[in-house]
């Protein structure tokens, strides 16, 4: 008999995503989602991420575990506590559960991607309401636009193109960013008045992958490559954010077109 009332734990969610969870807890836990929409904003988070981190690093995860990194090496070598923690990190990376190993190490955000990912959102809830102003430079102007927050924010822009899931670029602002720097703050909006914001800046905190955090009914997903950082905010469902943060975040993938 599957107990259905027993506390899901976060071990449990892991292996879930994973496809790692016992059989007899599935029905259980699936349940247990169900009824606590922010474990399962969790789970879709992980899943994100996992998805991201397979489509970058795939053909890496294939690949046997270099000599110099197997635990026998790592031993005999008598690296420090910090130098072997790292190591084996990075075996376990390549052996094999890659996602869920990352999504455990990355959960919980650094300071300074919780003080810009703030940033974002406020940026959203002010600007969002506005009917007649909501940006300084209107998406008609998309050249200019991205000229000009590139001068501003110290590095090429570029626009995602939304279009494929039904949104169109209002426009973009300046805002003032992280250490004394500057954001750059883009709108999008759908045929029925659905937004999303686009908000990026620099950043000195190591790449990650997709993450996902909330201030009330708006919600982000952000990320930081290459000492730039991107948020997606939205009042939109969890499922439709993730759908198109994904999409920004393929397009900037992308080698820039010449």
């Amino acid at each position: 008999m599957i107990d259905r009332d027993l506390p899901v734990s976060e071990e449990e969610l892991h292996a879930y995503v994973d496809g790692e969870l016992a059989p007899d807890r599935k029905a259980a836990v699936e349940a247990w989602l169900a009824n606590h929409p922010e474990d399962m904003t969790r789970v879709n988070a992980w899943r994100s991420l996992a998805d991201a981190i397979r489509t970058r690093y795939g053909a890496v995860a294939t690949e046997p575990v270099p000599a110099r990194l197997s635990l026998g090496q790592i031993e005999r070598a008598g690296r420090s506590w910090r130098g072997m923690a790292a190591a084996v990190a990075i075996a376990a990376f390549l052996v094999g559960g890659f996602a869920g190993w990352m999504a455990r190490t990355i959960a919980a955000p650094s300071r300074p991607v919780a003080t810009l990912t703030t940033d974002a959102l406020d940026a959203y809830k002010l600007y969002v309401v506005e009917v007649r102003h909501p940006v300084e430079v209107p998406g008609s102007e998309e050249a200019h636009l991205v000229q000009w927050l590139s001068k501003r924010v110290g590095y090429e822009l570029r626009i995602p193109n939304l279009q494929p899931v039904g949104l169109k670029l209002v426009g973009g602002r300046l805002l003032p960013g992280p250490n004394g720097g500057a954001a750059a703050f883009f709108m999008y909006e759908s045929v029925s008045g659905e937004r999303f914001t686009l908000y990026s800046t620099r950043t000195n905190t190591p790449d990650t992958a997709l993450r996902y955090n909330s201030d009330g009914p708006v919600g982000a997903l952000y990320w930081s490559e290459r000492d730039i950082a991107y948020v997606v905010s939205s009042e939109a469902t969890s499922d439709r954010l993730h759908k198109v943060a994904e999409t920004v975040y393929a397009q900037l993938e992308q080698p820039p077109v010449r």
